[in-house]
């Protein structure tokens, strides 16, 4: 079946907002065997109706996002009744939940909110239980007297648009699409190794094998493998890939790095924690991100300037003064002060010169060094990332987090 991916919203071609639709609806969909052929882009406005007549007559699924809020630029819902000569029709039942939510969060009622309630004759709701604006799937050929494909109309922002495709639009593609999948695909997910790397340890092999689709997704520090096929090819390659792979592999999954700690710090029951300087508080904050991480983080210091190294994690001032802050020394001991103070299994600790000032032909811009303390021993790496602020903190964070799960399994 032929899938579209409309994106509206001016925002989005402005840059003021990052699409994140198109990964997350093309990774839910694969595993009823769809793929999104085409996705377009649009601002608000007439431009929509426009395009939507464009691509009715080469789509057997359109999923459209954004649109459907209670301002005068939200026209989705409108132009897609219009387009299917459907009447809007106000339900009774949407406008007393609009008001409830409204009421129980103290926000004053504005008559234009109403227009979120109405519904196109024939349209089934998507309840939207973390937002205002109800998604609607429109069945194909919803007007006899037009043709039209499967048209979903979803929320623009992802925490409302994820759980709610999750849970209704999932199941309606699931009633569309008869039979299995023709193919399958696998994730894998590797921290600290570049992708040519990994490339060059699985690529020509996994080519060898028919009808298998391999391909790589490189992002800060980690490195998503993903090979699409038929199940008994994909089961071939997977040896290949476990193999050459296996122990640098942390997930075959969605999760993130840090939800693996997580879970493998509840498993066995350890704790943790963090002394950060050069990334500013970034581990904590992936760390606690995740649900539970309450039961193995026990504390996180940011310490900045070197008197807070001293104050606050124990660090001996002649260590600072003899070897400077970015050393092995005031890493080890960063992550040692941090166990001791919290009382916890491990201590993780960084330092580093983010730059772009700071450094010196000794300790250039980049040079950064990781300490992971337990109650035997502590070890510390030293790697160099010359590169912007942000992308250096989370390179260092990800060597950080992956020598913690490496300790752990």
């Amino acid at each position: 079946m032929r899938v579209v991916l409309l994106n509206t919203g001016t925002e989005l071609l402005a840059g003021d907002v990052h699409d994140t639709h198109l990964a997350f609806i093309a990774r839910e969909i694969f595993a009823l065997g769809l793929r999104i052929n085409e996705r377009r882009t649009v601002g608000d406005g007439a431009v929509i109706a426009e395009t939507l007549n464009e691509l009715f007559p080469r789509a057997e699924i359109i999923f459209v996002t954004g649109g459907l809020g209670p301002t005068s630029d939200d026209i989705t819902r409108d132009v897609t009744a219009e387009l299917l000569g459907l009447k809007l029709e106000e339900n009774a039942e949407l406008l007393a939940s609009l008001k409830k939510r409204l009421r129980v969060r103290g926000i004053k009622w504005v008559e234009s909110i109403a227009r979120q309630a109405q519904v196109p004759e024939g349209a089934k709701i998507l309840p939207n239980e973390n937002g205002s604006a109800s998604g609607l799937y429109l069945q194909a050929n919803i007007n006899p007297a037009i043709s039209s494909p499967h048209i979903f109309l979803l929320p623009g922002p992802p925490r409302e648009l994820q759980p709610m495709f999750r849970d209704y639009a999932m199941l309606i593609l699931r009633s569309i699409v008869k039979g299995p999948p023709a193919v399958e695909r696998r994730f894998y997910k590797i921290a600290v190794m570049g992708e040519s790397v990994i490339e060059e340890k699985i690529g020509k092999k996994i080519l060898a094998i028919p009808g298998v689709e391999i391909g790589y997704c490189a992002r800060p520090g980690e490195v998503d493998v993903r090979i699409i096929g038929e199940r008994t090819a994909l089961d071939e390659a997977d040896k290949i890939v476990h193999a050459e792979l296996g122990g640098v592999i942390f997930t075959a999954g969605d999760e993130s790095l840090e939800q693996v700690l997580v879970q493998l710090l509840t498993k066995k029951k350890q704790t943790l924690a963090i002394a950060e300087s050069c990334t500013g508080g970034l581990l904590a904050n992936r760390i606690t991100n995740v649900p539970g991480s309450s039961a193995v983080l026990l504390a996180g210091y940011v310490v900045y300037a070197n008197e807070a190294k001293i104050d606050i994690l124990g660090v001996d001032p002649k260590l600072i003064e003899q070897r400077g802050a970015v050393s092995e020394e005031v890493a080890r001991a960063m992550a040692e002060g941090a166990r001791k103070r919290a009382g916890s299994i491990y201590g993780l600790a960084t330092t580093g010169i983010a730059g772009p000032d700071g450094g010196s032909e000794e300790k250039p811009v980049g040079t950064v060094y990781v300490a992971l303390a337990d109650e035997k021993e502590t070890k510390v790496r030293k790697l160099f990332f010359p590169s912007d602020r942000e992308t250096f903190k989370q390179l260092v964070a990800q060597l950080a987090f992956e020598m913690l799960r490496r300790k752990l399994t």
